[in-house]
């Protein structure tokens, strides 16, 4: 299908952010944005939207923001006068966050040109992981007697370094370290290659294991929250308070399909399709919080595994102190160049079955 492709598109298709001229919102596409943290590999699109790949698209007719408004919604909404106060709590915040939401989306519906390229996404790889291939249980790992004992061998592709005279080395510079209870660092700016229990596992340029502390010009707090009252109320009045956090803001992640509807109703009670992140400053000293938007909306496939968006990108503009910032991700899934991961599977995400060579880029696939 050919269409116009605008400057904005054109600089999608680099980066993996589109945003919305005029709008506090932003369409992710997680695959390119990941992807741009490697210098040899890249992201399989195929194992990243799993959930969708090979689904056939169904139209836009079913889950626009005015659908609630159906016999069969109406029969699966809850009754106002049956909700609990929780419940209530989460309707109201709901219903003062969904001007934001149905905007987001309307200009998400306007963008025509990125609408036409969604579908693509799906297109661009077609080798699917192995759903047989079992991978690595790493909390289970690290709770065997065994697990001082193991080790990971790095490796690092010599002919990726050019060499004094302009030569290039074809050996491969390896080391192994312990895997668990240690500082694993790539100190290079190129992809390591990691062998561990037989599989193998690929770490962007300038990526750690491990945690440190935030800086002494403070840090902006990001965290991932679900739609129950509950811990919402657990985050605002306890945690953040004796965390010291300030300055709070909200953004949204709204969840589309390939074919650019949403993926749920956005009015059904106990499935929206939506979640928040709440952000906010900790010992941050002579920081414009005004800098920090509020209610930005970023909309994005979902990939699987419940793996959310690579925000750094976007957040880091936000962030106080000397550039460029010490981030890390807390409960990290997988690894981001630059970034420190800490937890008990940063790993999961970073097994080679996920990610492709490079030869023909993401970018340069025909639309």
């Amino acid at each position: 299908m050919e269409y116009d492709v605008h400057d904005e598109l054109l600089s999608f298709m680099s980066s993996g952010i589109y945003r919305f001229s005029g709008s506090n919102v932003v369409f992710v596409d997680p695959v390119r944005v990941l992807s741009n943290s490697y210098s040899r590999f890249r992201i399989n699109s195929a194992g990243y939207y799993s959930r969708f790949f090979g689904v056939p698209s169904k139209g836009n007719d079913g889950n626009s923001v005015d659908s609630s408004s159906s016999m069969k919604n109406k029969k699966r909404k809850r009754n106002s006068q049956s909700l609990n106060e929780r419940e209530k709590s989460a309707e109201n915040r709901h219903q003062n966050a969904r001007p934001f939401l149905v905007s987001a989306y309307e200009s998400f519906q306007r963008a025509t040109d990125l609408l036409h390229f969604l579908p693509s996404l799906l297109k661009e790889d077609d080798s699917m992981p192995d759903k047989c291939d079992t991978e690595l249980n790493f909390i289970e790992l690290g709770s065997l007697w065994q697990a001082p004992l193991y080790e990971i061998s790095l490796s690092l592709p010599m002919e990726n370094i050019p060499a004094e005279g302009g030569s290039q080395p074809s050996c491969c510079e390896g080391r192994a370290v312990p895997v668990f209870n240690n500082l694993i660092r790539n100190q290079s700016s190129y992809d390591l290659e990691a062998d561990f229990l037989n599989r193998q596992y690929i770490l962007p340029g300038k990526c750690r294991f491990f945690m440190q502390l935030a800086h002494i010009d403070g840090a902006l707090v990001v965290l991932w929250i679900t739609n129950r009252e509950k811990l919402r109320a657990f985050v605002e009045d306890e945690l953040f308070p004796a965390w010291g956090v300030a300055d709070i803001s909200e953004f949204f992640w709204l969840k589309v399909k390939p074919d650019g509807s949403l993926i749920g109703e956005l009015d059904l009670f106990h499935h929206r399709p939506y979640e928040c992140l709440l952000l906010g400053y900790i010992n941050a000293k002579n920081v414009n919080s005004e800098k920090i938007p509020k209610n930005k909306v970023i909309v994005s496939i979902p990939g699987s595994h419940s793996r959310k968006p690579p925000l750094g990108r976007l957040l880091s503009e936000y962030v106080p102190g000397p550039k460029p910032a010490r981030c890390i991700d807390l409960f990290a899934r997988e690894l981001v160049a630059g970034w420190t991961s800490w937890g008990n599977e940063p790993l999961h995400f970073q097994d080679s079955k996920y990610f492709l060579q490079r030869g023909s880029t993401i970018s340069d696939t025909d639309a």
